[in-house]
């Protein structure tokens, strides 16, 4: 029997999650049955199990072990691990609608973190992403002219299932690193409808990302909002690469 990596026993459990096979709450085998069915040394289980819980995907829980963690919303460097394991930047259950997509103005929010003075054509491309029918965030990207130049698909009307990373093959130099700003405010009318918020004093949280290509430019600017209640996850390496 050839022997396998902790690579391919992470992607047969994040599998499972994606497709619902385990649900939120639901615990994983025990790293000892993990070693007998894929017959590796605990040191192989333990990296699978450590890279599904820096993908947000699942939780310690003491007396029982590891479990699939609840409704989250992502960080981006989580989304971009998942697409690099599975090809989508979507998780189990969920769905990306496109709300709008078409040229603005740039505003005194993401001007500067294009780079660009304020009112600089930019497109924008709205949408919601819901996990199990039910929204989760609302996300705007903006890109710079020579990002549409070099991927169109975004566009269109029409989900990529990964669009930074679309545009990262197309202009042939990867994703570096992001900045993320968080903040909560009050929800726009608009934000309330589309993501379900009924009660009246509500508040929500919004991701502010700049993702940064390797050369240096930047590839998106995204404003991300999402329920107040929502978790965001973020892992982030402490030592150099």
């Amino acid at each position: 029997m050839a022997q396998v990596g902790y690579v391919a026993i992470a992607d047969h459990y994040r599998r499972q999650i994606q497709d619902g096979a385990l649900a939120p709450g639901d615990a994983l085998p025990s790293l000892r049955e993990v070693c007998e069915q894929f017959n590796v040394a605990n040191t192989t289980a333990n990296r699978a199990y450590r890279l599904l819980k820096m993908e947000g995907l699942t939780l310690p829980k003491p007396g029982i072990g590891t479990v699939v963690a609840g409704p989250i919303s992502n960080n981006i460097p989580a989304r971009v691990r998942l697409h690099r394991h599975t090809g989508a930047a979507l998780g189990g259950g969920e769905t990306s609608r496109i709300l709008e997509t078409g040229t603005i103005g740039a505003d005194e929010l993401v001007a500067p973190r294009l780079d660009v003075t304020p009112g600089t054509p930019v497109h924008v491309r709205r949408r919601i992403v819901s996990r199990d029918g039910a929204p989760v965030h609302i996300s705007s990207s903006y890109y710079p002219a020579y990002v549409i130049a070099a991927a169109p698909e975004l566009a269109e009307p029409v989900s990529t299932g990964g669009s930074r990373e679309l545009a990262a093959e197309r202009l042939g130099v990867e994703q570096d690193h992001v900045l993320e700003e968080v903040t909560s405010r009050h929800p726009t009318t608009t934000e309330k409808k589309a993501l379900g918020l009924t009660a009246g004093d509500v508040v929500v949280t919004q991701v502010v990302r700049t993702v940064h290509l390797a050369d240096g430019r930047v590839v998106e600017v995204a404003v991300k909002v999402t329920g107040g209640s929502t978790v965001l996850r973020w892992t982030t390496t402490l030592h150099d690469q």
